[in-house]
């Protein structure tokens, strides 16, 4: 990506803030308490620790819809080698990523051309689903029947790509059911009750890569957007770029990469009219010059058929 085509320019109102306000309210929670501890399992004994962790979580869903977690759980080495190997594949030639390359019939693997809000983002990804193979409906239509299977597309290089993709997976989608069931908790329901929604989960790992950009006060890596899903667990390397908007005064606020910490955005799913409870957050990836981001994000979705995902 060289110079800045007009496909990506945002509105100016939408522009970057180039020093945008830091954002030191997001809540930090710590999950250590969970160490031995299944959230979803109904006959678990309430403890003294657990019961404030779930007060934590409520709070932080109620007013900003987004939390960052540290001591969740997963390996350190099993983050640190997907973050290698994708840069290793984005690192790449474009002929060597398009042999993945996702089209009309394999949603799955390598995209440059993505699109927010009907403005081009300024990056790069690779998308994998967590259960393969994912049964999707073949049409949104309750009247038509049939589904089509989501099969994940894996290139030849980086050689090592596929295993520390699918050994990622399995560790975010430990720590998702874990959320999922303190999230419940906080809203005064059993912990286990989400978990028949995610039998048949359609969620999904993408590998965000964002580029230097040379005019990074026009473009967005990704717009504005508020995601679909039921949580999204994003993982920052230091550079960082993401911001939120915050619910108080509508002001988009930087987020500041915290080492081995996951940011947890609460999506539309989880929305809950009443008492004012939970409810999803705005964010966005801002461009930063001269850097290079890489971003992965688990996108955790209940299954289509259920009416849970998108």
């Amino acid at each position: 990506m060289g110079e800045v085509n007009p496909a990506f320019i945002q509105d100016a109102e939408h522009r970057p803030k180039l020093a945008a306000t830091q954002a030191e309210g997001i809540p930090l929670i710590e999950l250590g308490a969970l160490t031995g501890h299944s959230p979803s399992d109904g006959a678990v004994t309430d403890t003294v620790a657990i019961e404030g962790l779930v007060a934590e979580i409520g709070e932080a869903c109620k007013k900003w819809g987004f939390f960052a977690v540290v001591n969740h759980g997963v390996v350190a080495e099993k983050r640190e080698r997907i973050e290698r190997e994708a840069r290793e594949f984005f690192a790449q030639g474009p002929e060597e990523k398009r042999k993945v390359r996702r089209d009309e019939k394999n949603t799955l693997g390598y995209y440059e051309t993505e699109h927010t809000k009907n403005v081009r983002d300024w990056k790069e990804v690779f998308d994998f689903t967590v259960t393969e193979p994912t049964l999707v409906p073949a049409s949104h239509e309750d009247s038509e029947e049939g589904v089509i299977e989501w099969t994940n597309q894996w290139p030849e290089h980086p050689p090592g790509l596929r295993e520390a993709c699918e050994e990622y997976a399995q560790e975010l989608e430990k720590l998702a059911h874990e959320l999922m069931g303190l999230i419940a908790r906080s809203l005064g329901l059993p912990a286990n009750r989400f978990d028949d929604f995610f039998k048949d989960q359609t969620s999904f790992v993408r590998l965000n890569h964002y580029p230097p950009c040379p005019e990074p006060q026009l473009a967005l890596g990704v717009g504005r957007h508020k995601d679909s899903g039921a949580l999204t667990i994003l993982a920052q390397d230091d550079v960082g770029g993401l911001e939120v908007k915050r619910k108080s005064d509508g002001e988009w606020v930087q987020v500041k990469p915290i080492p081995n910490a996951f940011i947890i955005n609460v999506g539309d799913i989880i929305k809950v009219r009443e008492r004012g409870a939970q409810s999803g957050g705005e964010l966005g990836e801002r461009e930063v010059l001269d850097s290079l981001l890489l971003h992965p994000a688990t996108l955790y979705h209940g299954a289509a058929t259920a009416g849970i995902d998108r």
